[in-house]
């Protein structure tokens, strides 16, 4: 089955092998824009279609760079209120010693 590629998906990622960009059909003949080369529409819209395809690729890649980077932040949070935990367990820890000792020196 031959199916023709669209613009989202082309037939062929060569841009070598895609079809040229033709002339609208429904523009008369002799109109007032100005013809263009086959290889400079061809490369500009080549080079269009690239840049679009490869928008949402961007897209994700700084988005996953926003969760990576909110994911670190998260972790660095957990890890500093751990540590804050410990240190006032540390801490009471340390006071009940003091205790315990000052009681057994008293006696």
């Amino acid at each position: 089955m031959n199916i023709t590629g669209t613009i989202d998906r082309p037939l062929t990622n060569d841009p070598t092998k895609q079809a040229p960009m033709k002339p609208s059909t429904s523009e008369p003949t002799g109109s007032a824009i100005p013809d263009f080369t086959t290889t400079d529409a061809s490369d500009t819209r080549q080079n269009r279609t690239r840049e679009m395809q490869l928008i949402p690729e961007a897209l994700a890649r700084a988005h996953m760079h926003d969760r990576l980077h909110e994911a670190e932040q998260e972790r660095r949070a957990i890890r500093l209120a751990t540590a804050r935990r410990m240190q006032r367990r540390a801490e009471r820890a340390s006071l009940r010693a003091r205790r315990a000792l000052a009681i057994a020196v008293m006696q």
